[in-house]
């Protein structure tokens, strides 16, 4: 078992002809925390996406737990996975977006128990058993039966942080899982994701909150233009930034 659950080596992807990401290098171990920074449109979230094939990388190697993202080799050539292959790699890996994607229909215990019972064949007994222990996790426990329209910000965001867990990923991506929330909520999601990482979960996070990334982060990786341009322990890269891209770009968010 290799140490790294996430290695990517010359990811490029082009949107209409337009480089996103040119050739990014990473490489993300067991059990850490890595935090991607950078300005809007540097290509932070299309690289999150492409960990779990929701985009489609052009170009390079990408693996998770050491296993090609939505292809395989054979007889020296890429073949992309069959969609049922990739939903089954997709389940095993936790994705939180910035506008928490719940299913206004159904109540958070609903939220929480669906993909359990209908990708991983759960017993509905055992995922509502489930389901409770992790929404009493994210302390959420009393408004089960609440609709994500009678929630806030931050409860639905820890919602869909209880409905990614409830599928027992191996890694957990984060696409600036605060950025829709107003100011007081935020402290009340990242609680939860600084427990997650205490935890020993693998997770890769878009983030603004540079003091998450200071407190929590094992590695720090800054993009811009779609190339990285510093990476390092974050307390060295966000106290002594050695690109004057860096530099800049903290100069505006701290």
């Amino acid at each position: 078992m290799t140490s790294a659950m996430v290695e990517a080596r010359g990811v490029c992807k082009h949107y209409a002809g337009v480089e996103v990401l040119r050739g990014v290098n990473l490489t993300v171990n067991r059990s850490e925390v890595t935090c991607l920074i950078g300005p809007s449109g540097s290509g932070k979230s299309t690289l999150l996406r492409c960990i779990n094939h929701l985009e489609k990388h052009d170009a390079g190697d990408l693996r998770v737990d050491g296993q090609l993202v939505g292809y395989e080799a054979r007889d020296g050539k890429l073949y992309e996975r069959s969609d049922k292959q990739i939903c089954i790699e997709r389940s095993q890996i936790g994705m939180v977006f910035q506008r928490f994607n719940l299913f206004q229909h159904l109540t958070v215990l609903e939220n929480v128990t669906i993909g359990q019972v209908k990708v991983k064949k759960v017993a509905a007994d055992a995922a509502t058993k489930r389901a409770r222990e992790l929404l009493a996790r994210v302390g959420l426990d009393a408004k089960e039966g609440f609709y994500p329209s009678q929630l806030s910000g931050g409860q639905q965001q820890r919602v869909a942080i209880a409905r990614a867990l409830a599928m027992d990923p191996k890694l957990m991506l984060f696409d600036e899982p605060t950025s829709a929330l107003d100011p007081e909520l935020v402290g009340e999601v990242l609680d939860v994701m600084k427990d997650l990482a205490s935890s020993g979960m693998t997770m890769i996070v878009v983030t603004h909150e540079m003091g998450f990334a200071r407190e929590v982060a094992d590695t720090v990786y800054f993009l811009d233009s779609g190339v990285i341009e510093e990476s390092g322990d974050p307390r060295q890269v966000l106290s002594s930034p050695r690109s004057e891209r860096l530099k800049s770009f903290l100069s505006k968010v701290l």
